[in-house]
């Protein structure tokens, strides 16, 4: 079998899942060679995702494992099944990987809680205020790029009118709605924008006030994606090199108090949409 290209997030998340599990049952790279009949090679090439995997594959290596999580199972076969391309792949090469991984992650999870501090969520941001964060780059951007990384950031938002759209709980600092990219025309357009957003049915967009005091994990902004099954939940947070993805239980476990935490300071989703009105009708 030859190699893939470089895989990408969600390819290396089925493969370590894969090696999770044969770790779990206590098997060697040996001794699982001999369960599966394949040499150990492609057990190990699979579990880096040097190497694709079938979906079938994937349930016989389950069973070889005794996994009775049919769920889980099931979730990991579906991962396997998944070829073609999609609407990012048009950007492989032209804009970094963690890009393409953050627009696959949003189009596969069921649901997304988003912590942003300084900057509106980028599923949230209208075309202008976009231009305008991007535009704050260093070192500055070639016209060709930038229109580019412009193009790319608006065409995540159609994750929001796709046929089956994640449920999206946005947690806003009050910090992000003052934040004047772009100066004050952008800002009072991104806030109408924010409060247009926030009436779709799978958006809930709730605001965190200065008045709130402090709250966990801050200078952090983080998305908690839910998988199809607990165990494929993601956590993606921003860093100045990019993005970083967590998949361990127990940082997820932490993650899910520090967002319960932060949404229990933040308004209701009305009084955040008046809290916006306030902050627009200020500029």
């Amino acid at each position: 079998m030859a190699p893939r290209k470089p895989p990408t997030e969600r390819q290396q998340r089925l493969g370590a899942e894969l090696r999770k599990m044969r770790e779990h049952v206590g098997l060697s790279l040996t001794e699982a060679m001999e369960l599966h009949r394949v040499d150990k090679a492609t057990i190990g090439n699979t579990e880096s995702a040097r190497y694709g995997v079938s979906s079938d594959r994937v349930r016989v290596w389950a069973a070889n494992y005794s996994c009775a999580d049919r769920k889980f199972v099931d979730a990991l076969a579906d991962m396997a099944r998944e070829r073609g391309t999609n609407w990012w792949d048009e950007y492989r090469g032209l804009v970094p990987a963690g890009l393409l991984d953050l627009a696959e992650l949003e189009h596969h999870a069921v649901s997304l809680r988003i912590v942003q501090l300084t900057h509106m969520p980028g599923l949230l941001q209208h075309e202008d205020y976009v231009r305008a964060v991007i535009g704050e780059a260093v070192p500055e951007l070639a016209p060709e790029d930038f229109d580019r990384k412009v193009e790319f950031r608006v065409r995540r938002s159609a994750v929001l009118d796709a046929e089956e759209p994640p449920s999206c709980t946005f947690l806003i600092h009050e910090a992000a709605l003052r934040m004047l990219f772009g100066g004050v025309r952008v800002a009072k357009i991104q806030l109408a924008y924010l409060l247009e957003q926030s009436m779709r049915e799978n958006v809930t967009v709730r605001i965190l006030p200065f008045a709130a005091g402090g709250f966990p994990n801050v200078g952090n902004s983080t998305m908690y994606a839910c998988g199809p099954v607990a165990q494929l939940d993601t956590v993606q947070s921003d860093t100045r090199h990019g993005s970083r993805f967590i998949h361990a239980e127990t940082h997820l476990a932490n993650y899910r108090k520090v967002l319960d935490r932060v949404e229990e300071r933040c308004l209701d989703p009305e009084r955040s949409r008046e809290f916006i009105r306030e902050v627009a009708q200020q500029l």
